[in-house]
């Protein structure tokens, strides 16, 4: 199944595709991305997913070339002829190409990239035995909540927590957690789900809020709250959220284990709760 690009109103083979050198996402990592995932064709909370875009391109002052409808119709155009059943699919809008200076360009012409990859379902073992992580320093710049192709801090804490065995990095700021690398943090004291509240400092995850809510159908008390980096060493469970995890269990923290069993019985409910949602929402296993 090919992996496929959209450019500016052309489709072309992954490969094949290209921006120019002076595309000021090239040059500053001046734009804002979306990651949407797709079961069996179907995209999940697409919606969601595309007023975020807005929300991040609004914040940093970049025109939106396309509706909520001709987004749609070009997600559903490249999964269909990428093939693949289980899609990855990559947004990247930049302020457009313009000779290199930091002024924005006037007027401005915004990139449009679009790529559709497969994707494999995260392994059911580590679902299952949980993934260790590390914590680190939040060295990230203070408008978090804005999903900006600015990536580099990620980047090095991410490659930090894989050089120390780990799958992901949990974030601390101030004292404060604010959320992984590329995932968004729960932790679990007592039945309650503890999770740091929207702010500047962490992404409004679709995948999070989803997850939050079926907890609180599920009579599962969520506190949202700010978590002093101490009570990290004091939890039951431990899980992450994310587009491309969905929900992924914890099961060590700085070399040290978490919690009992893995999956802890919340994380299991919330676990099982989210498959359902996507069963109902996608027609998908």
């Amino acid at each position: 199944m090919p992996n496929i690009a959209y450019v500016n109103g052309q489709f072309f083979p992954l490969e094949q595709a290209t921006i120019p050198i002076e595309d000021r996402g090239f040059q500053f990592g001046d734009g804002v991305y979306e990651v949407i995932r797709t079961y069996g064709g179907v995209p999940f909370r697409l919606h969601d997913h595309l007023l975020r875009l807005q929300s991040s391109a609004r914040a940093v002052s970049i025109s939106v070339p396309l509706s909520a409808t001709e987004w749609e119709a070009l997600i559903q155009e490249g999964v269909q002829r990428s093939r693949h059943a289980e899609c990855l699919v990559y947004i990247q809008l930049t302020r457009g190409v313009a000779p290199r200076a930091h002024l924005f360009p006037n007027p401005s012409k915004p990139t449009v990239v679009i790529t559709f990859r497969g994707i494999v379902r995260t392994d059911g073992v580590l679902v299952r035995e949980g993934v260790p992580a590390v914590i680190l320093p939040d060295l990230r710049w203070g408008r978090c909540s804005v999903k900006s192709l600015n990536l580099l801090a990620n980047v090095l804490a991410k490659q930090e927590a894989h050089d120390a065995g780990a799958r992901e990095a949990i974030l601390v700021k101030d004292g404060l957690v604010t959320e992984g690398c590329s995932s968004n943090v729960c932790l679990v004291r007592d039945g309650t789900i503890i999770t740091p509240p929207l702010s500047d400092q962490l992404l409004a995850g679709v995948t999070r809020a989803v997850v939050l809510e079926l907890a609180r159908k599920a009579g599962i008390v969520v506190d949202e709250r700010e978590v002093p980096q101490e009570e990290l060493a004091r939890v039951d469970e431990l899980f992450l959220i994310g587009t491309t995890i969905e929900v992924l269990p914890v099961s060590r923290l700085n070399n040290v284990p978490v919690g009992g069993r893995i999956p802890g019985p919340v994380t299991q409910v919330v676990s099982d709760a989210f498959r359902r949602c996507l069963l109902s929402e996608t027609g998908q296993e």
